[in-house]
């Protein structure tokens, strides 16, 4: 990369909190994939955002499990980070939990991988900053990021 900035992926993280209303939920009480999804992609935008300093697009979603329900009343807290940077892609994880603030259960609930571009004034993609994994955890996540990054580019085939 030419860009010679390395930011640390801790500069990346992005934490968001959402409290589950009945706008938010289907009719078993449980929060809407969709809801959550819209979620995730803003959580993962900004952090993709606060990484390389430019406005970012979602450019692929590798896959969101859905683990748990969360229900109507939970408290959501999305955690996002980068978790490799490319030329001028970077892959963002997001972990969500749910609490429930009856019995003050936290639940891991879902698990996402969400690739954004960089883009420059003009809406074109620009170079990123490459990015350094400190933790032992944040290492595993960088290098799993490249095994995703060659499977997803390995789809293009079909």
């Amino acid at each position: 990369m030419s860009i010679s900035k390395v930011k640390k992926v801790s500069e990346s993280v992005v934490t968001m909190t959402e409290l589950v209303l009945p706008h938010h939920t289907n009719q078993l009480g449980n929060l809407l994939g969709g809801q959550l999804m819209h979620w995730i992609d803003i959580c993962a935008a900004l952090s993709s955002l606060k990484h390389s300093q430019r406005v970012c697009v979602t450019a692929s979603v590798d896959r969101i499990d859905f683990h748990h329900p969360i229900k109507l009343g939970d408290v959501v807290t999305l955690t996002a980070a980068v978790n490799r940077a490319f030329r001028t892609s970077m892959e963002v994880g997001v972990k969500v939990t749910a609490e429930s603030l009856k019995d003050g259960k936290i639940t891991h609930t879902n698990t996402a991988y969400l690739t954004f571009v960089s883009l420059d004034d003009n809406g074109k993609p620009v170079e990123t900053f490459e990015i350094e994994p400190e933790t032992e955890d944040e290492k595993r996540r960088y290098e799993e990021a490249l095994l995703r990054r060659q499977s997803r580019l390995g789809y293009k085939n079909f």
